[in-house]
């Protein structure tokens, strides 16, 4: 599908989730205007669930430093395209918290609903 459709269809498939679109950085665009250099398309989103968020924050003040949790969106050289989700476990490990730790779980959960969705 082209590239625009799919980061569409990503926002649409975050939504259906709970996730809202904190920031949508368009590294290609970046690249162009501050470097003059071409590259395929390349757009990090940054997803955030609010209940989860606020939880987290409240665990945590700091936790800002981690959140929110990022989807990058990519063509290839064939012209396909890549979705990929950050791991909140992974990155939640960073904070020696069992209740974020215990959110980060639940995150990781859903953006995997939200990766299976996308696959149909």
């Amino acid at each position: 599908m082209p590239f625009a459709t799919a980061v569409d269809n990503v926002v649409e498939a975050l939504k259906q989730h709970g996730f809202g679109e904190l920031s949508d950085i368009d590294i290609w665009a970046a690249f162009k205007e501050k470097l003059n250099v071409e590259r395929r398309p390349y757009r990090i989103l940054g997803a955030c669930n609010p209940p989860l968020a606020q939880r987290a924050i409240a665990a945590d003040a700091d936790i800002g430093l981690l959140l929110p949790c990022n989807v990058v969106v990519r063509e290839e050289a064939d012209g396909s395209v890549i979705v990929a989700f950050m791991d909140p476990e992974a990155v939640l490990q960073l904070v020696d918290n069992p209740s974020v730790q215990a959110m980060a779980k639940e995150v990781k959960a859903l953006l995997l609903k939200v990766s299976h969705s996308l696959e149909a």
